[in-house]
């Protein structure tokens, strides 16, 4: 088991664009899922959440994501390549900075577009939560993060204060 450093918010490297990955690199990119895999089961078992993790977050600046839902899935160059016109507002967390929440607005949906561990080409449409998640995740392939997504100065709060913010959405909604 390889836990990897996250990289924290501050770090110039999280603001780089990823290169892509390459077939004659599944081999090695590999040892990155696993290590993708483990620092994202260390990080839920520490904050109680995480579903998925970009490879640029450990400091491996290829275009890789890992996600698990009800089970792995390894998406490999993926390109959103159709998004909805509806978006939605929602409390954006990320494991770069995992005690800051920022409100950003995504896509309700999208479709996404990759290779499996395999080469083969795979797609996937998303909704709500999973759309939200594979957008956040493509964004660190781009260097992009949340912060910089922010709906304006007021969009951030401490973790400490969701359940808070939770309430407030509910007694306010469109707020």
């Amino acid at each position: 088991m390889t836990v990897r450093e996250v990289l924290l918010l501050g770090n110039p490297i999280l603001y780089e664009i990823s290169e892509p990955v390459r077939k004659q690199e599944l081999t090695q990119i590999a040892g990155a899922v696993t290590d993708l895999h483990d620092t994202l089961m260390a990080f839920r078992a520490r904050y109680g959440v995480g579903r998925a993790i970009a490879a640029p977050q450990i400091g491996v600046m290829k275009r890789l994501v890992y996600m698990v839902i009800d089970e792995p899935v390894i998406f490999i160059n993926p390109i959103l390549d159709s998004i909805s016109e509806e978006m939605m507002e929602v409390w954006d967390d990320c494991m770069c900075f995992p005690e800051l929440l920022v409100k950003v607005r995504r896509h309700k949906s999208c479709h996404i577009g990759y290779q499996n561990m395999d080469w083969g080409e795979e797609e996937m449409w998303l909704e709500d939560d999973l759309s939200e998640l594979l957008q956040h995740e493509i964004d660190h392939l781009e260097g992009i993060l949340a912060v910089s997504r922010a709906i304006d100065s007021h969009s951030f709060a401490l973790r400490s204060q969701k359940q808070r913010l939770e309430r407030e959405n509910a007694l306010f909604p469109g707020k």
